[in-house]
């Protein structure tokens, strides 16, 4: 019976299902299932390949096939032989026989699954759907909204803003180069991200091909392995495990999209108090609400959506990437219910960068406000006029400007000037303090 997204325990599948259902293809039961056929049929015709067993084109195109045209039929058949067995990777295993007998080659079955433990199969299937996740999903959102943030940093480079240290007027600066510390920061992460390997065990029960070696002393299994999972499957295979990979280079991933999920918290928070200082407003929707009460409000819903998922990923993640990594000796089964969820804090990522994307499209600026919080704090300038008289050597200028400026409210143009006309200089230097405003000082 199919659910409505109306009946759905998590938000992920119901109210968000629209933002998240892309993910089904990766983290789904079904597509767990084809990743794990994926793998068992690449496997088997690789041994093939590699002489253990003739193996014709027909039936290596047969078996490709399969994969690619994977069903919900085909998955719900192996969770009916998984209902039976009570172990999910062996009715993969069972499915992929009985396409074999179905094809005529019963007599090549037992090359199914030969020597693997069922570690080797979830271990390489879950890093490529994991890697095809981050590049066709994560990473394009990401990016968009990187490239979104440096658009506006471009167009905004131009306005002088008020800057606020400790929450309390400083040195003036600009909108755009404030956006775009966002910018180079998520830029650093993301590089940071794509050099994290992808990386998966394939090793046998324990770790030591010990089923492989005692067939075939001969054969250098270690060279297979490498070059099946590297070559084969564009993973990197870990060289000394237990029966299960090591999850450190996963967790890593966990804890880069974590930082950056961060630094999309302390984005969120920026522009929602922007916008609390009416520097920004929002666009409007005639028939929307902001308040069930009150019906001004335009409230920033999106950046407060967002910073709300970004927590529980980042929970998540954490947990996560604390948990795998820790398995009692050679291996205890913690991780198999764990990491059937590494799909969860993605999810909650992909709803937050959806949510910034939509409440960036409604920031509308505000010039005026912006402006005027400038013309309000004539006091910023301070620490250009004594850092000037500094370097004319005159005598305790730091001193003199915190006298008449620290903690007075309304310190305007008119006070400074003032200040500037009764200093003991030149006229040159007087004219060049003078030049000095709000909204000329912003540095580079």
């Amino acid at each position: 019976m199919q659910i409505s997204t109306l009946q759905a325990i998590s938000p992920i599948d119901g109210r968000y299902q629209h933002f998240t259902q892309p993910l089904s293809a990766y983290f789904a039961e079904e597509a767990l299932i084809r990743y794990r056929l994926f793998v068992e049929v690449e496997y088997f015709i690789y041994l093939g390949e590699k002489k253990f067993f003739p193996i014709p084109a027909s039936l290596k195109n047969k078996l490709r096939k399969t994969v690619l045209t994977f069903s919900l039929a085909m998955a719900e058949e192996i969770k009916a032989t998984e209902a039976i067995t009570n172990h999910d990777v062996k009715a993969v295993e069972y499915f992929l026989k009985n396409k074999l007998e179905q094809w005529g080659a019963s007599h090549l079955k037992e090359w199914v699954h030969f020597g693997l433990t069922s570690q080797d199969i979830n271990n390489t299937a879950v890093p490529l759907l994991w890697k095809d996740a981050l590049e066709q999903y994560y990473l394009p959102l990401l990016l968009t909204l990187q490239q979104h943030l440096s658009q506006l940093a471009k167009a905004w480079r131009n306005i002088p803003m008020l800057a606020r240290t400790h929450g309390q007027p400083a040195s003036p600066t600009r909108l755009g180069k404030e956006i775009n510390v966002f910018v180079e920061r998520l830029q650093n992460q993301v590089q940071l991200l794509s050099h994290i390997p992808f990386m998966a065990k394939f090793g046998g029960a324990t770790g030591n091909l010990n089923a492989h070696v005692v067939a075939f002393p001969k054969t250098d299994w270690v060279k297979f392995a490498n070059n099946f999972v590297d070559k084969k499957l564009g993973l990197q295979r870990q060289q000394c495990t237990t029966q299960i990979e090591h999850y450190d280079m996963l967790a890593a991933h966990f804890d880069s999209i974590k930082r950056i999920n961060t630094i999309l918290i302390d984005l969120c928070r920026d522009l929602w108090t922007y916008i609390s200082m009416d520097y920004f407003k929002q666009k409007t929707k005639k028939n929307e609400i902001g308040s069930s009460a009150m019906p001004h409000k335009v409230n920033p819903i999106d950046f407060e959506n967002a910073e709300g998922n970004l927590g529980i990923a980042n929970a998540l993640f954490e947990h996560i990437a604390a948990k795998l990594p820790v398995s009692r000796l050679q291996r205890d089964l913690t991780d198999s219910t764990v990491i059937r969820n590494i799909g969860v804090p993605l999810a909650h990522t992909g709803i937050a960068l959806n949510a910034i994307e939509k409440g960036l499209n409604k920031l509308i600026l505000n010039p005026i406000t912006i402006h005027n919080d400038l013309e309000k704090n004539w006091a910023v300038v301070a620490e250009a006029i004594q850092t000037i008289l500094r370097r004319e050597n005159y005598p305790a200028p730091y001193e003199a400007l915190k006298t008449l400026t620290r903690g007075k409210a309304g310190i305007q143009k008119k006070d400074i000037h003032a200040f500037i006309d009764k200093l003991k200089i030149s006229a040159v230097l007087k004219k060049e303090l003078k030049a000095i405003s709000p909204q000329t000082y912003t540095g580079i």
